[in-house]
């Protein structure tokens, strides 16, 4: 016998509240295909799959789903539904980097939770607002190299906008009664004071996040406020008590079987000890991060390792140690196309060999010695599939470059001028008709204003048969679009229509006319449409999953800054010291201070 549409959903819940968000969407699309004409149980359908796939990360389809419930709701006055609906689209659009709508769903949200009386769905509200703009902050901040508190004014303005916004999140949680929620409140408003640098403000709030995870017996929750604790106070200069926290970190992911939290916690407690100047112990955490960097194919990570490494032999006067992780660091910041890091990396090689008083040729190839440092070996088979892939893409570099260079300029000034007719002609599409008037006066006057139309365009082509029939069939093709924009309810997947939801399709649908908010709403969301399509800025450059957000490069250099003139390589003189006794440090520089948002996301 065939399930029924809400037998199906009602086992895809099941799964999906079990952690099987795959085999959830499997019942959940089953029971869109059967179909139902209980319009709430498809609201209910198109709500969980959205928000299935969004756990999948299959957030394409998750906005597809969103939407659906969205214009279900609206077309049968479920006010509560289009509120909740407009809320799991701001957080969908969020994690797509599309800010600026997400903020005009979510402030939908908070708008009709307020006006429905709904307690709960206003205090969610408010908690994804401040996510969205917390996002965008910590976005605008990714490859600055400006430390926490010293923000570019439009950075600060949305950073104290997400403060704002969940400081009345955690007001109204408190009203409620929800514990978890304040916890969830509390861990974000201390990141986002620790971005502005508010440190004790940060630590105050942590804290608090530190008590309701431990209430709750959060294990993850927890060893985040640990970390962000340890983050903060590295700031205000209390080193010993950051170590004893990433110290708990530590344990808690291993605890958890947390790989990549685990080297993240290595790689901090190796840079506390540098600052500490307990070089010995820097070196073993760092080589732990180093190990589990290359278990996890982490060469962003593996490249910082080295680099922390040789920092950390440097100050201890071991040269040769320094000069071996100093080439590594160079090898691999080829490799993943870290111009900063090759620079530096290049720029150590260079002063440590002085020191050592050594060339290139003196030196065996810098993977030979790795095994006798302590860490996991490289595999012979994978640097020599490293060199062939550099190699083909020298090759592609060579032959590819004259093609380049041999274009004609004119071929790409009739491809601009092409582009730019296109351009104008979709913007005049989207421009109101008039009608043209009876007399002749104003028309004289309307071709008097645009005399150049006339010389550029040649009558011939405006006045034949086969121009009349392009204009035909783009006014067709318009009228088409407009028609694909209104809402159409025979388009919902599932939908049964039948006598008993016609009069909710039809008649509460065309009675209810859209308030002047929603058209407000859709054309802030048009107009963020447009930048979507403009080229987006060059990437600052990979990220390392095994290296924390929460870097202090800079504040290890500024510590070590008093030390600096007795640190560098100097020509060697006849009243100088031995060359092993130069070169004392490597200067390295932050790559970002963003700070991580609670893992959790508000979806309903």
């Amino acid at each position: 016998m065939e399930a029924s549409c809400l037998e199906l959903a009602l086992e895809g819940e099941r799964l999906c509240k079990a952690g099987d968000f795959k085999g959830g969407t499997a019942f959940f699309e089953a029971a869109v295909q059967v179909g139902t004409e209980d319009l709430k149980t498809l609201s209910a359908i198109y709500s969980q799959l959205g928000n299935a796939y969004f756990y999948l990360k299959e957030y394409g389809k998750a906005l597809e789903y969103h939407k659906h419930d969205l214009t279900l709701a609206r077309t049968i006055g479920d006010r509560i539904g289009e509120g909740k609906a407009s809320g799991n689209l701001g957080n969908t659009l969020k994690v797509l980097g599309r800010y600026d709508e997400a903020v005009v769903c979510c402030q939908r949200h908070l708008d009709i939770s307020q006006e429905q009386g709904d307690k709960v769905g206003e205090a969610r509200a408010l908690y994804n607002i401040g996510n969205v703009f917390h996002a965008k902050g910590k976005q605008q901040l990714w490859g600055c190299t400006q430390e926490p508190g010293d923000l570019p004014p439009d950075v600060r303005d949305t950073l104290q906008r997400a403060t704002g916004f969940y400081e009345m999140n955690l007001c109204l949680v408190k009203e409620l009664g929800d514990r978890a929620a304040q916890g969830r409140a509390f861990g974000n408003l201390g990141n986002t004071h620790y971005l502005l640098g508010n440190f004790v403000e940060a630590i105050k709030f942590h804290r608090q996040r530190l008590s309701i995870a431990k209430e709750f017996g959060d294990k993850a929750a927890e060893r985040r406020a640990y970390s962000n604790l340890g983050n903060a106070l590295i700031f205000l200069g209390q080193f010993n008590t950051a170590t004893e926290y990433y110290r708990k970190t530590l344990q808690l992911s291993r605890q958890l079987r947390d790989q990549v939290m685990e080297a993240q916690a290595c790689y901090s407690l190796g840079n506390t000890y540098t600052l500490l100047q307990q070089y010995e112990r820097a070196i073993d955490y760092h080589l732990k991060h180093l190990f589990i960097a290359q278990e996890l194919t982490d060469r962003v990570g593996e490249g910082r390792a080295c680099w922390s490494l040789g920092n950390a032999y440097v100050s201890l006067g071991n040269h040769r140690q320094a000069l071996h992780y100093a080439r590594k660091h160079l090898a691999i910041s080829k490799e993943i196309g870290d111009r900063n890091g090759e620079l530096t990396a290049r720029m150590n090689v260079e002063q440590l060999m002085e020191a050592l008083g050594v060339s290139e040729s003196d030196l065996s190839p810098c993977g030979s010695e790795f095994e006798m440092q302590g860490a996991r070996p490289k595999f012979t088979k994978r640097n020599s599939m490293d060199s062939v892939e550099l190699c083909k893409y020298s090759s592609d570099k060579v032959i590819l470059l004259p093609s380049k260079l041999g274009r004609d300029p004119s071929d790409e000034d009739c491809f601009f001028d092409l582009l730019s007719k296109f351009q104008s002609s979709r913007m005049d599409d989207q421009r109101c008709h008039l009608d043209e008037p009876q007399n002749g006066d104003n028309r004289e006057g309307a071709a008097n204003s645009m005399p150049s139309l006339n010389t550029m365009i040649d009558p011939a082509i405006t006045t034949s048969p086969q121009t009349e029939e392009l204009f035909d069939l783009i006014a067709s093709s318009q009228s088409r679009r407009l028609d694909d924009q209104r809402v159409n309810v025979g388009n919902l997947p599932g939908l049964r229509i039948t006598h008993n939801n016609l009069g909710h399709l039809v008649g509460e649908g065309d009675h209810q006319e859209p308030s002047d908010d929603f058209f407000n709403m859709l054309i802030k969301c048009q107009s963020s449409r447009i930048d979507d399509q403009r080229c987006s800025p060059p990437e600052v450059g990979p990220r390392a999953p095994t290296v924390p957000d929460e870097d202090f490069f800079s504040l290890i250099q500024r510590v070590q800054a008093k030390r600096m003139d007795e640190q560098r390589v100097q020509l060697p003189t006849d009243d100088q010291d031995s060359p092993d006794q130069h070169c004392r440090t490597t200067c390295q520089r932050p790559y970002d201070k963003t700070c991580g948002n609670e893992r959790r996301m508000s979806q309903h």
